[in-house]
């Protein structure tokens, strides 16, 4: 039963390792789309800006979302379009496995955080690889993996 002696658990989470999890996600994104020669912006929330470093933005609501836009990649074809719709999952991937690594060799104690932090990846990858579309502008990662591939439509905007 969730009470109130949850809520310091719960604004944790939301606050602090719910957005770690999403900024995880989008940087794989980015790094994949940076390989391939591409040029990202990089924002981390919603509302008005609080920091701006070149293509890189902090908004006022940092935990309500992140996201990439990737503009033309050197390397331009199906396969790095895919990656690149991919690479947030990877990257969740990874982050689980240095995670589970590091409680499994006592390098950290298992917490809170590890154990939430790899929950929240877990579920970012099973809900961004479902192969959902939004909108007529918008799609899951696994719906633009799979358009990717499969008709060579790229949407330069993973998330």
């Amino acid at each position: 039963m969730f009470g109130f002696e949850d809520l310091p658990k719960f604004f944790f989470s939301f606050l602090i390792v719910l957005p770690l999890v999403a900024v995880t996600h989008q940087l794989g994104h980015s790094v994949v789309a940076i390989l391939f020669g591409g040029r990202v912006d990089f924002t981390i929330g919603r509302g008005r800006t609080i920091f701006k470093k070149g293509k890189f933005k902090i908004k006022s609501i940092y935990f309500l979302d992140s996201f990439c836009v990737y503009e033309e990649l050197k390397i331009d074809n199906r396969f790095t379009h895919a990656l690149v719709y991919a690479g947030g999952s990877i990257a969740n991937l990874f982050s689980i496995l240095i995670t589970n690594g590091l409680v499994m060799y006592s390098t950290v104690e298992p917490s809170l955080f590890s154990y939430q932090f790899v929950y929240f990846s877990v579920y970012y990858i099973a809900f961004s690889l479902l192969p959902i579309k939004f909108s007529e502008t918008t799609s899951s990662d696994g719906r633009a993996i799979y358009d990717a591939l499969r008709y060579g439509k790229i949407a330069c905007n993973p998330d």
